[in-house]
């Protein structure tokens, strides 16, 4: 991951892009790459697996950036978030249902 995360940060330097990625920009690219994810299933799941996996690309990408902007570990801030979803959802009370957390009766 940091391997990817230097070469990321180096293709950028080399186009002096990093002065277009305060964290504000870079949550926006994350939000607009994201909806051309989702473009890719708009009408049904007849998807183009070259697309998916090029606006995928963006969408980590700019999430890789945005992390690395506010000096985040991305490994951490995913193992803790999961951590805290498990306690939200504990596998003997939510295995195989889709249920929000505080929906469960």
């Amino acid at each position: 991951m940091e391997e990817l995360i230097k070469e990321i940060i180096k293709f950028n330097e080399e186009r002096d892009w990093d002065q277009f990625h305060s964290p504000e920009n870079l949550a926006k690219s994350i939000s607009i790459e994201a909806g051309e994810l989702l473009e890719c299933f708009q009408w049904n799941n007849d998807f183009n697996i070259n697309d998916v996996k090029e606006e995928l690309a963006d969408v980590i990408n700019y999430c890789l950036l945005l992390a690395d902007k506010l000096k985040l570990d991305p490994k951490q801030i995913v193992l803790e978030k999961m951590k805290k979803t498990a306690e939200k959802y504990p596998i003997e009370k939510f295995k195989g249902k889709s249920t929000k957390y505080n929906k469960l009766s």
